[in-house]
């Protein structure tokens, strides 16, 4: 836990059912019986919510309610290309948590994050603040999935 101690970040990377989220959350609540505030929130969610702020003028009051935790937890990073209001939401709260850690769970490698993002110039001050501050972590392996599908009772098989 010598990250949560140095405002470091965890980049959990890899297919899609090998555990990253399972991880996260693990650390976070080892971080928890530290002492530390965690959030966990799936990044769609986060970027949503920030959208609605600027909707209702409450952006600074819930980027703020998202800078507070020691720990952020963004689950399911880099799913899809983001839109430049979306790119901007994140660069100002990655930027906001400088020195506060985060921990990041994604399908993609995060040298694959900078074309989802329509400036190149947010993309590489975003991620530059991002990856150059966290321990990265290749999750790589067979889905736990498919063993936790329900069997049918008439499959002889297993």
């Amino acid at each position: 836990m010598r990250w949560l101690h140095a405002g470091e970040s965890v980049i959990l990377f890899g297919p899609v059912g090998v555990g990253k989220t399972h991880i996260a959350q693990a650390l976070g609540h080892l971080a928890v019986r530290q002492g530390a505030h965690v959030r966990f929130a799936k990044t769609s969610r986060i970027l949503a919510d920030l959208a609605g702020g600027h909707a209702d003028r409450t952006w600074e009051k819930r980027v703020r309610e998202l800078v507070r935790p020691d720990v952020l937890i963004l689950d399911d990073f880099a799913m899809r290309q983001l839109s430049a209001a979306q790119a901007d939401d994140l660069y100002e709260l990655v930027s906001e948590r400088q020195g506060r850690s985060l921990i990041i769970t994604s399908n993609r490698a995060p040298g694959d994050w900078y074309p989802l993002f329509p400036n190149p110039v947010v993309a590489e001050s975003l991620l530059d603040r991002l990856i150059n501050t966290s321990h990265q972590v290749i999750m790589n392996g067979p889905s736990y999935r498919p063993n936790k599908r329900p069997r049918n009772p008439t499959d002889k098989t297993k």
